[in-house]
């Protein structure tokens, strides 16, 4: 068959991998002037290895993603060191993962009880169809009780969430705890050095990737599936679109009064700000890589911190990657019209970095060497109550077209290992 597939994320090419290795024939098209879509990253010339545009690791548990690294050749290139991740509460930072100091968070002997009683349970269960059914507001109140709630993860629900943080379901939060690991991993090189990697063992294969290519529509001609690129019509057996929801409802909108199309349109989801700085001294002296940060209201002004994380890359990479950079990530979700999305870079960079000197005294502007913004408006899908009957399918009602989206890794939260997995998904179902 001849297969398109519109964008050359981690999504497209997985399923690229599996049609190529059926015999097929596979044309990408990727808008952007690289591969990886949201997973991909950039690179100062100053560095050895890339960075990533919106902060990635891999979880020891991310088996889908790991078994396409074995296919490709590439284990020996997988990192997994063990960070040291924290909360800032009151001031002060507390060590997240499960160690020793977790007896030391500051909560009553019974919060820290059913704080870990509860951590266990969600671990440990099997199955988050029955979590789907309420929210994680009201799951975490009752079980966890409201002072470990409201310490921890309620400040990161509605720093992530927003006003939308007490509809959010339980399943969600269910797939944040079960995939997660102690050790964190990423490529030698960066994650844009293993997205090119598979994109070259695409094209060795014999897949065509056209960068810098935007799709202008979806449709069908004689019963097949159609894309219109710069100007010209093609005709295909088969066509896979990764697109957001909002541009899968621009390339073909004769979907707009089905139900295909409502179900589309009825999904929901919020953006993601990164500001990247190249800062010449260690911020986070203790070594934490991870910083968790609380937020009590939606309204981002009235918070201690503009954003949700604080991400000292290398303080879990070695410096030496980057010519001896120190790298900070400041993080946010949002929605698409937040004022953080029509910001200038500078006004952004400026608003961010602005309160660094909270996590070390010693933090002056100067220490910043260079300083990158980046946002994306479709980053993050909203799951209410009961999402999974809401997810469309990943056949459309055009004849050949599937649609696959990070909508479609729930309940799992979107991430590599889900892209790859969702990818030979919707290539399995394509090739039945």
């Amino acid at each position: 068959m001849k297969i398109g597939i519109v964008g050359a994320g981690v999504t497209g090419m997985s399923a690229a991998w599996d049609f190529l290795a059926a015999g097929h024939e596979v044309t990408l098209y990727e808008s952007e002037a690289r591969v990886g879509g949201l997973a991909g990253g950039f690179k100062d010339e100053s560095w050895e290895w890339e960075l990533e545009k919106f902060y990635h690791h891999w979880f020891e548990t991310d088996a889908d993603l790991l078994k396409l690294v074995a296919e490709m050749g590439a284990s020996d290139q997988v990192l997994f060191p063990r960070p040291k991740t924290s909360y800032w509460i009151d001031g002060r930072l507390w060590r997240s993962e499960i160690s020793p100091s977790a007896l030391l968070l500051p909560l009553s002997p019974l919060a820290k009880f059913r704080f870990a009683a509860a951590g266990a349970f969600i671990k440990l269960t099997p199955d988050w169809k029955s979590m789907e059914q309420v929210t994680a507001d009201a799951w975490m109140k009752r079980y966890m009780g409201e002072e470990a709630y409201g310490k921890f993860f309620r400040p990161l629900l509605i720093g992530k969430f927003g006003e939308e943080y007490d509809k959010v379901n339980m399943a969600w939060m269910w797939a944040r705890v079960k995939a997660r690991s102690l050790r964190l991993g990423t490529f030698t090189g960066g994650f844009q050095a293993f997205l090119n990697l598979l994109a070259e063992k695409l094209t060795a294969r014999g897949a065509v990737i056209h960068l810098n290519t935007p799709i202008q529509a979806i449709g069908t001609q004689d019963g097949k599936p159609t894309l219109t690129v710069k100007g010209e019509t093609i005709v295909f057996d088969r066509v896979l679109t990764t697109t957001s929801p909002g541009l899968m409802m621009k390339l073909a909108p004769q979907l707009k009064d089905t139900p295909f199309g409502h179900q589309v349109s009825g999904l929901h989801s919020i953006g993601a700000v990164c500001v990247v700085l190249a800062i010449k001294e260690q911020l986070l002296t203790d070594g934490t890589y991870w910083l968790n940060l609380p937020a009590s209201s939606p309204d981002k002004n009235a918070n201690k911190f503009p954003f949700l994380a604080l991400v000292e890359h290398t303080n879990w990479m070695d410096k030496s990657h980057y010519n001896g950079d120190r790298i900070l990530y400041l993080g946010d979700y949002c929605p698409a019209d937040h004022e953080y999305f029509t910001m200038t870079e500078e006004q952004l960079i400026e608003r961010f970095a602005s309160v660094l000197p909270a996590f070390n005294p010693n933090f002056r502007p100067d220490w910043i060497r260079r300083a990158w913004a980046f946002r994306a408006p479709y980053a993050q899908p909203v799951p209410y109550v009961n999402h999974a009957e809401k997810v469309p399918p990943l056949a459309t009602p055009l004849p050949g077209v599937f649609w696959a989206s990070m909508s479609h890794v729930y309940p799992w939260d979107r991430g590599t290992n889900f892209a790859v997995e969702l990818g030979r998904r919707v290539a399995r179902q394509m090739l039945g």
